[in-house]
């Protein structure tokens, strides 16, 4: 449950500055002087202290943190690191203890004492020895995975998030064929620009005036792929992990019984299109993989905007919104029916273009519609789907198994800078004269009778738990994270006291809270926690809600300064592989896997509350991204997007009917009023 937010890192989005290549030819981004992967094998592993000012990866300059491991293993053991017991354990009980009583806390600090000397122990020395045999990978992939994969919900409000584009800022390419065309170029170009190996290397730059240069590049190219990590290094540069770009394209989550399976299929050329929940495919590359022109995949798509052809009676995409078992079963019938070629051509795809056929009425609107929408028209189990509506509105559905929001960021940037910057055709292009109805095929399904039943229970099931799906936002525009680095407090940190501020003030406690960091600054690296619950949040919590006339303005502000100060460490800690979450994670697939009953440290239910995210969060700030957000992780929780920017702040958030999430809007809207006005020194509620 701990994994089904918008797992993006708040860390790593929007913090570095990319230099741009200039444009190659019309089938690349870019050429990059520096090998996409150049960085990979020599990615780091975390050694010794950290050593963590205000720059580097999540903020951590740490000379001392980072080693390279190529040293004793040429390069191959490159790894995030195992925690320590004891610190895991320790971190443990400084999250456990804001939701605990005396009596709770000591019941649940005698049993954490007791894992760690005990049974905890041997599983950390036998996870320790099984991480140094598998040089090639981290300790968390495996686990990671079967996570994801062995889960059986439906994937889409449970697992899939979505990221809305901004729209292009020249009205008229926001048309939906123009856009749609646009993007799918520059989507195109992306895949064809990473698999040359062209596409620039992800680099977190601390000190860009000496690493994004032309000189720095020409030189560490030419330094091995083995002590690159070094070379970057040297510079205060750090390479992050890239290792889950490839399934960005081509790739599918197979439902299976029991365990679904991830499918690529790098040699399939044709593009899936959805509208009216009729399923189209046309080739974007020719037998040579070149990309075909802009105005004869403006034709195609022009071609299936105009068909007249009425929706769709039982509309497959409902099926890939069911639970993954039932999904399975129909899936196997849809293969014994005669449908195995038109699955193979869904599941071996670019990438499913959805075109949907009504404008955005507002942002609310918006985000129903790239979380979830009309399943009759997407795919949710390809790796991701590109959304677009009537008026050119554009987002990406993705599935999160594969990889998580930093590897779709990164493509969602390049697709819009290139897009907008460079769009393939214009209003007054013209699509190309070729013969559509021979290129564009449209996929037609054998169904029985068990499957159109099968479609329709779906469809109940997908419109039941919609129809309960609350999403709402706000604005906040006075202040931002200009104003919050001038009080030199961390912009993230007040962001989430906010949080810790509105639940205290609408539910009257302090809940199990979740936010998603980024660990890509290490090889297969995925996500750590931050545990943003804190008794530094309570108490200054508890003050400004229950009590603020009793405080000073001066001694709320040092309130506000202490949440900051140990929120930016558990970042630091988290982005640096040390956090608490995955370690545990990791001790308990291990012990389940050898068949060794459950300790009792994970039947405590201080623990199982804890892994119970009421409020889970994840937070992106970018110039392609206009709002993201995910469904509630658990059926009483809010599913919690937010963006801090220059000078004001967003919140996305979603609820089931148990929780309000308006009310707990206006009371997140009323935190942050109240940290913006003692930091300016005024009252609260002045």
């Amino acid at each position: 449950m701990a994994a089904r937010q918008l797992a993006v890192g708040r860390v790593v989005l929007g913090c570095w500055r990319r230099a741009y290549s200039s444009a190659g030819a019309a089938e690349f981004l870019h050429r990059s002087i520096v090998p996409t992967m150049h960085y990979q094998k020599s990615l780091p592993r975390y050694r010794g202290p950290l050593s963590c000012g205000t720059g580097g990866p999540a903020g951590c300059s740490g000379r001392q943190g980072l080693e390279g491991a190529a040293s004793g293993s040429g390069g191959r053991g490159l790894r995030l690191p195992v925690p320590k017991l004891e610190d895991t354990i320790r971190r443990y009980l400084n999250a456990q203890k804001p939701l605990l009583n005396d009596d709770q806390f000591r019941k649940t600090e005698e049993l954490a004492h007791q894992f760690e000397k005990g049974i905890g122990r041997e599983l950390h020395e036998q996870l320790v020895a099984q991480d140094n045999q598998n040089k090639h990978t981290s300790y968390i992939t495996g686990p990671w995975f079967d996570m994801y994969l062995k889960a059986r919900e439906p994937v889409v409000l449970n697992f899939n998030a979505f990221m809305s584009f901004n729209p292009d800022p020249k009205s008229e390419y926001n048309d939906q064929l123009i856009r749609a065309t646009n993007m799918t170029v520059s989507a195109i170009r992306f895949m064809k620009t990473f698999r040359a190996g062209y596409l620039e290397p992800e680099v977190f730059h601390l000190n860009p005036e000496k690493s994004d240069t032309q000189l720095f590049k020409k030189i560490i190219r030419f330094v091995p792929s083995s002590l690159s990590w070094f070379g970057a290094y040297m510079v205060n540069a750090y390479p992050l992990d890239m290792s889950q770009y490839f399934r960005l394209f081509n790739s599918t989550r197979l439902p299976k019984l029991n365990r679904d399976e991830l499918y690529t299929d790098e040699k399939a050329k044709h593009l899936l299109v959805l509208r009216k929940g009729n399923f189209y495919i046309f080739d974007v590359l020719d037998k040579d993989g070149n990309m075909l022109k802009p105005s004869e995949i403006q034709a195609h798509l022009k071609y299936i905007l105009s068909d007249n052809s009425p929706a769709s009676a039982f509309p497959l995409g409902y099926l890939s919104s069911e639970n993954r078992d039932t999904w399975a079963l129909l899936r196997k019938d849809l293969l014994d029916n005669g449908n195995e070629e038109a699955l193979r051509k869904i599941d071996s795809a670019v990438f499913c273009l959805s075109l949907d056929d009504f404008p955005i009425k507002d942002f609310v609107h918006l985000s129903h519609t790239m979380l979830h929408g009309d399943a009759a028209n997407r795919w949710y189990d390809k790796s991701f789907n590109l959304i677009i509506a009537k008026d050119g509105t554009a987002g990406i559905n993705f599935e999160h198994s594969w990889g998580d929001g930093v590897a779709v960021l990164r493509f969602q940037n390049e697709v819009f800078k290139d897009s907008t910057e460079i769009p393939a055709v214009s209003p007054q292009s013209q699509p190309a004269s070729v013969d559509s109805s021979t290129a564009v095929q449209k996929l037609e399904f054998k169904l029985n009778d068990a499957l159109k039943a099968g479609i329709t229970k779906a469809k109940q099931n997908f419109d039941a738990s919609v129809e309960g799906l609350s999403l709402n936002m706000i604005q906040f525009h006075e202040g931002g994270k200009e104003l919050l680095k001038q009080k030199k407090v961390s912009p993230d940190a007040v962001a989430q006291l906010a949080f810790q501020m509105a639940f205290l003030r609408q539910y009257n406690q302090t809940v199990a809270t979740y936010e998603s960091c980024s660990t890509a600054a290490f090889k297969h690296g995925r996500t750590e926690t931050i545990r943003p619950a804190s008794i530094h949040t309570k108490k200054c919590s508890e003050a400004f809600v229950r009590e603020p006339s009793k405080h000073s303005t001066e001694e709320l502000q040092e309130l506000i300064v202490e949440c900051s100060k140990y929120h930016g460490r558990l970042t630091k800690e988290a982005a640096m592989g040390q956090g608490f979450d995955r370690h545990l994670f990791g001790l308990r697939y291990l012990a389940l896997s050898k068949g060794i009953a459950l300790p009792d440290f994970y039947q405590d239910q201080a623990y199982v509350r804890l892994n119970y995210n009421i409020i889970s969060t994840s937070t992106l700030v970018s110039p392609a991204v206009q709002l993201g957000g995910f469904g509630p992780v658990v059926p009483d929780g809010f599913g919690l997007g937010y963006q801090v920017h220059d000078d004001w702040i967003g919140c996305n958030v979603s609820s089931y009917p148990t929780r309000n999430g308006k009310e707990f809007l206006q009371c997140v809207y009323k935190s942050l009023e109240d940290i913006f006005n003692v930091l300016k020194g005024k009252k609260v509620g002045s």
